[in-house]
């Protein structure tokens, strides 16, 4: 009798520790960042206005899409966007649903062709000066081809800051991704693992293209004094904001959202 009631509370206290450890390494749920009516929780900054200025409706909601549209512009005149989610994130995935349309601004430059991004581990908007171009932070290159050029999607940009590369600091400003080519308007899934001051990876329709370590503030750059400060004196990034770009060329995004990863 006493043996059997050992063997029921052994049995029961692996259920416990086995519950326990799959409850602990499980993912949350997909948190929807895009309400789908309107831009709730989101705040523009575009360079040459101020933090929450919308200049000219450059970011909009119609049909239950993000819409980046350039309608009240002459010209772009280096009028570059962001849209800064409210919540600043660690370890996460970030999957949107964008797609490129054609149209590019008149006034934008060739490089900036076809091109938006998705920009992490960024600076808040308000901490961003007047006529900054663009916040300090990773930038995932969301990127058509088409006749005139042709290139892979999902890039790595770094404003202001630095990646590790095959235990390398990479000082260049853009890495290319493995990635096909993109062409037309077709709508496209991307998706960002984020871990930290660890790993970044990219993902492509399922598919991981490119992967990347330890970001950090880049000393080179006019931003490191204020943001060294602001972050504890550590150059090397943990965490941020999220923000999509507004670059000259119009694009849509039907779906942003955020699953929070365990640290």
């Amino acid at each position: 009798m006493k043996h059997n009631y050992l063997i029921i509370l052994s049995a029961i206290v692996i259920a416990i520790l086995f519950s326990s450890c799959k409850q602990q390494t499980s993912e949350g749920d997909w948190i929807q960042l895009f309400n789908g009516e309107d831009l709730t929780g989101w705040t523009p900054k575009i360079a040459g206005y101020e933090a929450g200025d919308n200049f000219g409706n450059t970011f909009s909601v119609e049909d239950g899409i993000i819409k980046v549209r350039y309608e009240a512009y002459d010209s772009l005149r280096g009028r570059f966007g962001h849209l800064f989610y409210k919540d600043e994130f660690s370890h996460y995935k970030l999957r949107v649903e964008y797609r490129i349309l054609d149209g590019q601004i008149p006034g934008a430059p060739a490089w900036a062709y076809k091109n938006s991004g998705l920009m992490l581990h960024g600076q808040t908007p308000e901490s961003m000066q007047l006529n900054q171009d663009f916040p300090t932070s990773i930038e995932v290159q969301l990127l058509g081809s088409d006749s005139l050029v042709q290139r892979t999607n999902m890039n790595v940009c770094t404003p202001g800051t630095n990646i590790v590369m095959n235990n390398k600091l990479i000082l260049d400003h853009c890495t290319n991704s493995s990635s096909e080519y993109f062409f037309g308007d077709e709508w496209v899934t991307a998706e960002v693992e984020v871990r930290g001051n660890d790993v970044i990876y990219h993902i492509l329709n399922g598919d991981t293209v490119l992967q990347y370590s330890n970001p950090q503030l880049d000393e080179r750059d006019h931003t490191y004094a204020k943001l060294i400060e602001l972050n504890n004196e550590d150059k090397m990034l943990s965490k941020g904001t999220i923000s999509l770009q507004s670059e000259g060329h119009p694009i849509d995004f039907r779906k942003v959202e955020i699953q929070i990863l365990e640290e």
